[in-house]
């Protein structure tokens, strides 16, 4: 089993890649497969949380890159300013995880959320895709 200790260096060559969806990429402690199937284990600091496109590595110094995996997220769209504010200030205020982009939020596929959010007005639609929440303002990404 490979053991994924650290970050690797940006720009290292990776020799296998390790997909997977937001709940796993929480997590400092993982058994996983990488795409190619060889077994790797995650012993990262605790509060980690992997993006699309780190880089891993370990005492026996293979890179893995990590990837998102596509998942049910729920799409939410306007081009109205204050629709989409008050959509993140109501998302925001019961601790949902966004992804934001200019006129579109992601959050994880929810019924009871869509509706909230389409009661606001904005439209809201499923689709499968990989989701990069915000990380937070006081969460550097230290690496």
């Amino acid at each position: 089993m490979l053991k994924l200790t650290q970050f690797a260096p940006l720009g290292a060559s990776h020799r296998d890649t390790l997909t997977l969806p937001y709940e796993a990429r929480q997590k400092s402690r993982l058994l996983a497969k990488t795409d190619s199937g060889a077994k790797v284990g995650l012993f990262l600091p605790r509060g980690t949380v992997l993006r699309g496109g780190d880089l891993l590595t370990g005492p026996e110094s293979g890179v893995v890159l990590i990837r998102a995996a596509p998942e049910p997220v729920s799409v939410a769209r306007t081009d109205d300013a204050l629709l989409f504010a008050r959509a993140c200030y109501h998302l925001g205020n019961r601790h949902v995880a966004l992804q934001i982009a200019p006129g579109e939020l992601r959050y994880l596929a929810d019924h009871v959320l869509d509706d909230m959010v389409r009661g606001l007005g904005l439209e809201v639609s499923r689709e499968s895709a990989p989701f990069e929440p915000e990380s937070g303002a006081y969460h550097g990404h230290g690496h």
